[in-house]
């Protein structure tokens, strides 16, 4: 997926500007070699699949990066690196794929029941208690197209402690990963927003690179969508105030409508019993003051005990 993402940057970038010679650098990172261990082993997502790509920026092995929104923390500066560009935005939901086999009809009829139900992601596991409190909801990891495979042959996930799990019999996955790699077909169902808020950042493709590195910035600019930013500044204004960590799941999304903006974020215990969610308008040349009161809000219903009870130093994930 995160080369068909980089792949569409180039042709974004080569359309721009048609004498530009764009050169595209595969990168493994440590979330990408380690396909068993929790995230939070290697310091959330940005320790598992950004900080090793902004330290080669750094050095200047690389002149810009991509990077999925949701996977660049929110609650941490990023000195000598700026996003330079927010593409448009694609479909920020998330999505039901079944095993084959399955249809979608038993699903519903069982309402989850009996059902191995596979993520890696602390928000969709809570909201997917909540959905289906009598589904097993198991940690599930790979690329997109990796986790298809396995849910297709039945495989079992390894554990960090050794032990299996599964084989799953769903997994729940971005839409817009799943178009990127051409496997939409295999959606049976669409979440809606409310019924399980997407990721902040979830569906933008953002590109990075050194802040005085005028020249790129100058080239990224050219191919920046203007409401993806708005929308981007609101949903992780909320992270920032928040502080939220990777084992937190937290929710957020920014809609627009002409001069108004609309933003919606949740927070929820990893077991999806306790739920706090704020919605507010506000202006949307104003994205951050309007993440900012929202977040705030969140704060103000309980929603910072929620995240305590979760913070890794408290209570550690193997």
């Amino acid at each position: 997926m995160a080369l068909a993402q980089t792949e569409g940057i180039a042709r974004l970038l080569r359309a721009a500007d048609p004498a530009l010679d764009v050169e595209i650098v595969k990168f493994e990172t440590r979330g990408d070699q380690d396909q068993t261990s929790k995230l939070l082993r290697h310091g959330g997502k940005g320790g598992a699949f950004v900080a090793e790509i902004r330290e080669a920026m750094r050095r200047g092995e690389l002149q810009a990066a991509m990077h999925s929104l949701k996977d660049v923390p929110g609650n941490e500066e990023t000195p000598g690196l700026v996003i330079a560009a927010t593409l448009p935005r694609d479909a920020a939901n998330d999505a039901l794929v079944l095993r084959p086999g399955v249809s979608l009809d038993d699903f519903r009829a069982a309402k989850g029941k009996g059902f191995k139900i596979g993520t890696n992601a602390v928000r969709r596991a809570a909201y997917l208690r909540r959905l289906f409190p009598e589904a097993a909801v198991i940690h599930f990891r790979g690329a997109a197209d990796t986790r298809v495979a396995k849910l297709d042959r039945g495989d079992k996930q390894r554990l960090p402690d050794g032990g299996e799990v599964g084989p799953a019999d769903a997994l729940v996955m971005a839409r817009s990963g799943l178009e990127r790699i051409g496997m939409a077909s295999r959606i049976v169902h669409d979440f809606s927003v409310r019924e399980m808020l997407p990721a902040v950042g979830q569906g933008i493709v953002a590109v990075e690179c050194v802040e005085k590195d005028w020249l790129t910035r100058g080239r990224l600019a050219k191919i920046e969508d203007v409401a993806s930013r708005l929308c981007a500044e609101a949903e992780r204004e909320v992270l920032w105030v928040l502080n939220g960590h990777c084992n937190s799941p937290i929710a957020g999304h920014a809609t627009l409508d002409g001069r108004e903006m609309t933003l919606t974020a949740a927070v929820l215990d990893e077991v999806g019993g306790r739920f706090v969610e704020v919605s507010r308008q506000g202006a949307a040349d104003r994205p951050r003051e309007l993440g900012r009161a929202v977040g705030l809000e969140l704060l103000d219903n309980g929603a910072a005990e929620i995240i305590a009870r979760t913070r890794p130093d408290e209570h550690q994930e193997s």
